[in-house]
């Protein structure tokens, strides 16, 4: 069988634990025009289903939540219930782009079904089109979700031959089956875990290490989950979303990122601080130094795991510097935070734990990440994550994709997500809000621009100095 890893688990237990969440990813891919056809459509992405096995399974949960949940063959498979079509009310400019996607993904995927769906959008100017790929995140990071994009493209005019597909699905499993197996891998536990002790007998010095390097990381984990300062950013949600965009050159952070000698992350982090700034003193709210803590996603894959489709992923908790009014001071202060995190090890705590569950026996483990979801967390007021996209320019049918727009869906009481996504030489910043507690979506994403130039601007040189002006020159001396 194969099951879910807990850290995919997780994202099906939060998305139970809260009514109006839905934990879809999404990208937008925007193609120069004509649009295919359905038929056309359904073909290319036929001709690659073998490739990625997800796209034919479901979840089944194992009863009483005795194991991890499992993924298994759909028996009543049916591509055409995943390849939706719509098109945008004219003239089809970026807000009415911008409203579909946030339609869509305020809805949930279907739990009796494949988690994912393909959306063909019609009717953009220029004649162009989209495809939004919709996945569940129990499926996919979004650095796995690059994977999907190589898996559909081709790199010039010409489609990529359709995979040879042998697909049957399996036999359904029984619920005795899975109960089974489950009270099985409990009984196997306690002999699991006996030879990692024994392993670790063998390197006490390693272990010793690792526990001292964990419980410093915890300890700093644990310190980003004091509460916040209250603020109108996070609150209960409603089941609506918003979603903007917002757009610049990627050669402008990274200008900033190499005048300053920070990271491109810290420059995205930065803006995203100064966004969250204005807004607070649009709504005459004091910008506090705690106010505004976010989650940000990092990405910790090794080399051989890049082309699998799941999740890998650590986390850091960051209060971004929403209380420094100096563009340039709020760049140095991330730059410096996110050091001091990283220095503290809490990524690779927060990596052990997730790692740790994977060897624990699932029922407690689920109960603590269910518990853990019911109590109202007042810690987090947005997430932040940050996705490199494919570094050459790709096509689909031969059409190419002008640019990537990301979506990173919200839950509990974060009103506010924002994702970045880089291809062709532009950053574009998704901006998630909850749609009745927050109706500024377009106004954030205008403060992320400027904020980004702001930044550009203040990192380039106050200007050529003026040539010096020459002048005859005495005969046997120098000239000036």
């Amino acid at each position: 069988m194969e099951y879910l890893s807990p850290l995919d688990a997780s994202f099906l237990d939060a998305e139970d634990g809260d009514p109006h969440a839905s934990l879809a990813i999404a990208s937008i891919a925007v193609l120069d025009g004509p649009a295919p056809s359905q038929a056309e459509f359904a073909a290319l992405i036929r001709g690659r289903l073998p490739l990625v096995p997800r796209y034919r399974q479901k979840v089944r949960r194992v009863p009483f939540n005795l194991g991890r949940p499992v993924w298994v063959d759909d028996p009543a498979f049916d591509l055409d219930f995943h390849l939706r079509r719509t098109a945008l009310a004219e003239p089809g400019g970026d807000a009415a782009l911008e409203q579909v996607v946030a339609r869509v993904m305020s809805q949930r995927l279907d739990r009796e079904r494949p988690l994912w769906e393909d959306w063909l959008i019609e009717g953009l100017p220029e004649g162009r089109w989209a495809l939004l790929s919709k996945v569940h995140h129990c499926l996919i990071d979004g650095v796995s979700g690059n994977q999907l994009y190589k898996l559909i493209c081709d790199g010039g005019s010409r489609t990529p031959r359709p995979v040879e597909d042998h697909w049957e699905p399996r036999r359904d499993v029984s619920t005795l089956d899975l109960t089974l197996d489950a009270l099985g891998q409990l009984a196997r536990t306690p002999f699991d875990q006996a030879r990692v002790v024994a392993g670790a007998i063998r390197s006490p010095g390693d272990v010793a290490r690792w526990l001292l390097d964990t419980t410093r990381g915890l300890g700093a984990l644990a310190a980003g989950f004091v509460p916040t300062a209250p603020t109108s950013l996070a609150g209960p949600i409603g089941r609506a979303r918003r979603y903007a965009v917002a757009r610049t050159a990627l050669a402008d952070i990274a200008s900033v990122s190499d005048a300053c000698s920070v990271t491109i992350n810290d420059v995205y982090l930065a803006a995203v601080a100064g966004a969250f700034r204005r807004l607070m003193l649009q709504r005459g709210e004091e910008p506090a130094a705690d106010a505004v803590r976010t989650l940000v996603p990092v990405n910790v894959r090794a080399r051989d795991q890049e082309g699998l489709l799941d999740n890998r992923l650590s986390s850091m908790l960051l209060l971004l510097p929403v209380e420094i009014d100096e563009p340039m001071q709020r760049l140095r202060a991330v730059h410096e935070r996110i050091a001091e995190l990283r220095a503290s090890g809490e990524v690779e705590a927060a990596a052990a734990m997730v790692a740790l569950a994977g060897s624990e026996p699932f029922p407690p483990v689920s109960m603590i990440i269910r518990t853990a979801l019911r109590v109202p967390q007042s810690a987090i007021t947005t997430v932040t994550t940050n996705v490199p996209g494919p570094g050459r320019p790709l096509s689909v049918l031969g059409r190419p994709i002008r640019e990537i727009l990301p979506y990173v869906p919200i839950a509990e009481r974060l009103r506010i997500g924002v994702a970045v996504f880089t291809y062709g030489g532009q950053a574009a910043f998704g901006i998630t809000t909850d749609f009745a507690s927050v109706p500024e979506a377009d106004e954030f994403a205008g403060f992320v621009t400027d904020e980004v130039r702001i930044l550009r601007d203040a990192c380039r040189p106050a200007g050529p100095r003026p040539a010096r002006r020459r002048v005859a020159a005495p005969a046997g001396a120098p000239a000036s």
